[in-house]
């Protein structure tokens, strides 16, 4: 919910027309978004009272230099994170992320890291389990696809939504864990990121691809016009990507599970700093408790585009026979 204060502030600053652009409203992770930034990755929505606040203007932090580039800041109620080329952003209370853009960077690039890291440590603060990874309603189940950079997630969530299934999210998976016997997957936005070479050999129906935000950016965003799960569902199967000689699963032993899921849980990325307080212990046990009740299966997928469609009939007879 929107604090009182930032109510009336929004109000103020309306009535007296000291905006300099409309403050828009979306929905994404089941949550209200009022934001100064332009997103149209996110689905639109109707003004109310928000969950979150997307505020522009200055930020009385210290900046990266372009020697530096990046500066991070983690304290209990408040999350700093900078990259000089783009801008500043500072999350606050899990409620407000304030954005004082670098000079010359537009929305679009903006977004990257708003959507991305910045939007991932909110809902970690929110208490979600946040994921780096790509999520795909199955006949009402989830399955999440979890994998270094270049494992193939986005590409393998693309041919399932390419042979029928839903996108529940890409790059950031949402975990509701607030019943720990049924982990759910909370939606996202219909937005799924590419390469070109998997664009062209899974072509997105429907689906509307946007200029390519920044040359040193190679995949580019499809926006999906349907195809997209607009409810929670199960968490079903959690799959490790692998490169092999033919397609199959394995499940990895409960040793092996829980360092897997902390791995590639977003808030690790940036380090201990980021798991202050108690949400260290409290991360701890929701990695756990979603490596125990669904597990990690290895998923083998066949080198070559050409055979995606082995890892995808896998996918379906494995989350339809774990029901």
């Amino acid at each position: 919910m929107m604090p009182a204060n930032d109510l009336l502030a929004l109000h103020s600053r309306q009535a007296t027309g000291s905006l300099e652009r409309e403050r828009r409203f979306y929905r994404a992770y089941g949550l209200t978004i009022a934001s100064d930034v332009t997103l149209p990755e996110l689905e639109p929505a109707a003004p109310a009272v928000a969950d979150i606040v997307i505020a522009l203007g200055p930020i009385d932090m210290p900046k990266p230099s372009p020697e530096t580039a990046t500066v991070f800041r983690f304290e209990p109620d408040r999350q700093y994170l900078a990259w000089h080329a783009v801008g500043a952003f500072l999350i606050s209370g899990g409620c407000r992320i304030d954005v004082a853009p670098a000079p010359g960077v537009d929305d679009a690039l903006l977004a990257f890291p708003l959507l991305g890291p910045v939007m991932a440590l909110l809902l970690h603060r929110r208490g979600l389990l946040v994921l780096h990874a790509s999520a795909v309603a199955i006949a009402g189940q989830g399955a999440i696809f979890l994998g270094d950079k270049g494992a193939g997630k986005s590409t393998t969530a693309s041919a399932l939504i390419r042979a029928g299934h839903d996108l529940l999210t890409d790059d950031v998976v949402a975990i509701d864990l607030a019943n720990p016997h049924e982990p759910v997957i909370v939606p996202g936005f219909p937005q799924i990121k590419l390469a070109a070479d998997a664009a062209a050999a899974i072509p997105l129906g429907q689906a509307r691809v946007r200029p390519q935000v920044h040359p040193a950016i190679e995949k580019l965003q499809h926006r999906l016009q349907c195809a997209f799960s607009q409810s929670k569902v199960p968490v079903a199967r959690i799959y490790v990507l692998e490169r092999g000689e033919k397609a199959r699963t394995t499940r990895l032993p409960g040793i092996a599970a829980l360092p897997t899921i902390i791995r590639f849980s977003y808030v690790t990325r940036f380090g201990r700093e980021a798991l202050s307080g108690d949400f260290a212990a409290a991360h701890l046990r929701q990695c756990s408790g979603i490596a125990n009740h669904v597990g990690v299966y290895r998923l083998e997928v066949p080198t070559g585009l050409d055979r995606i469609g082995e890892a995808v009939a896998l996918i379906e007879r494995d989350v339809a026979d774990g029901v």
